[in-house]
């Protein structure tokens, strides 16, 4: 659920795709606008995207990146050589990387309700100038999914050679299987599900609540307020966030140590005196520098309502819709989107006769691991995505589209 930019390992500028741009692209003009699955039109949507490497003349050999649920389009390189800190997963997109742009074509687009470029509800409401705030339409992942494979389209692609994504990210790629299969020729699903667990949803209402109740939130239009619900938004975040973990993981990275002293200091209202108290603090109050609540509110409320089987009848139903070759991996230490969800993809995939790859990769990261251990994702995903562009040009060669 979380895609917050982290830092890479090393010299990364020896193989980064370098300065990057975030370009801008206006869809659904009317009388074209997009049919949101709650049955109303909207439009326009200004999608914020960027790409990497070059189109190939055949157009084969493009991969759309599918962002988790804080994330945005900026997944690798900087936009300014002053950036402190690269893309958000710019340890596996660039040249001679995981997903090497010297071969690939590498698109990441903002999604829909996002705050990063795309239309949201920080966005300006064409009828009165003014912020959509909670006047923004609800949107699901299925609408999420039809703005960005509009873009693909936008980009004179006709198939995509992969789709990718974690979390949301990886929600996203399986809604794109199912509802535009004649669009991709493979799915890399990544620490997804079909759907969030009833304990995933709780923490989401969690989070939505601690906003809600902020003062500051003023029933979503603060825009033009001195101040924000920050509080709420931090709060969210910090709920959020440990669920991105394992217990291992806090456990390695904090246990019980005391930020500032070796004693406990017996104060009921102290806020920070162990260290893991002081790091959740610090990740909510870096979270509300770059995200809006009512963003927040639209995303996990999407995430939320998420469920294959129930779209299209059942999982078997929905992921036989597509041809594409799908590799799905999950996290040992990953108690948010654990193994047996993913079993159950491979489950129904198998039972369609459907050409799957499934791995557990052993980690003590927790849900975020697909974001911080690197190395082993390269070791999975290049041959994948190696044998798929081989098999397209196979077919593309011999007439067999």
């Amino acid at each position: 659920m979380t895609n917050e930019p982290q830092e890479s390992a090393g010299n990364e500028q020896a193989s980064s795709v370098g300065l990057v741009e975030t370009r801008y692209a206006r869809l659904f003009d009317s009388p074209n606008e997009l049919l949101l699955e709650n049955g109303k039109r909207f439009g326009p949507v200004t999608v914020a995207y960027e790409t990497y490497g070059e189109l190939s003349p055949q157009k084969d050999n493009a991969i759309f990146i599918c962002h988790a649920l804080t994330g945005d389009a900026h997944v690798a390189g900087r936009h300014l050589p002053t950036d402190e800190k690269p893309g958000w997963w710019d340890e596996f997109i660039g040249p001679g990387k995981g997903l090497d742009t010297n071969r690939y074509f590498v698109i990441c687009a903002n999604v829909l309700s996002g705050c990063k470029g795309t239309t949201g509800p920080s966005s300006a409401d064409p009828e009165t100038g003014k912020p959509f705030a909670l006047k923004f339409p609800f949107v699901t992942v299925g609408d999420i999914v039809a703005v960005h494979s509009q873009l693909v389209r936008h980009l004179g692609i006709e198939k995509l050679l992969s789709i990718v994504g974690g979390s949301l990210g990886g929600m996203q790629t399986l809604e794109w299987a199912a509802r535009f299969p004649e669009q991709i020729n493979s799915v890399i699903c990544l620490a997804a599900a079909a759907k969030l667990s009833a304990q995933g949803i709780a923490f989401n209402a969690v989070g939505r609540r601690a906003i809600l109740a902020d003062p500051n939130f003023h029933e979503g239009s603060y825009y033009d307020q001195e101040k924000g619900p920050t509080f709420g938004l931090a709060l969210a975040r910090m709920v959020a966030h440990i669920t991105y973990l394992s217990e291992i993981s806090f456990e390695n990275k904090f246990g019980r140590k005391l930020q500032h002293s070796e004693r406990p200091a017996y104060e009921l209202l102290k806020e920070t005196e162990f260290e893991v108290e002081s790091y959740l603090h610090y990740q909510g109050q870096r979270f509300v520098e770059r995200f809006d609540a009512n963003s927040y509110l639209c995303l996990t409320h999407a995430m939320d309502y998420f469920d294959l089987a129930a779209a299209y009848g059942s999982l078997e139903k929905a992921l036989g819709r597509t041809n594409a070759r799908i590799l799905i991996a999950s996290y040992t230490s990953d108690w948010l989107f654990p193994t047996a969800q993913s079993l159950k993809l491979v489950e129904a995939l198998i039972a369609q006769r459907k050409h799957v790859t499934f791995l557990e990769l052993a980690s003590s990261k927790g849900h975020d691991a697909f974001l911080l251990e690197i190395e082993q994702l390269v070791e999975i995903v290049q041959p994948f995505l190696e044998q798929t562009y081989a098999s397209v040009r196979d077919r593309a060669e011999h007439g067999d589209n």
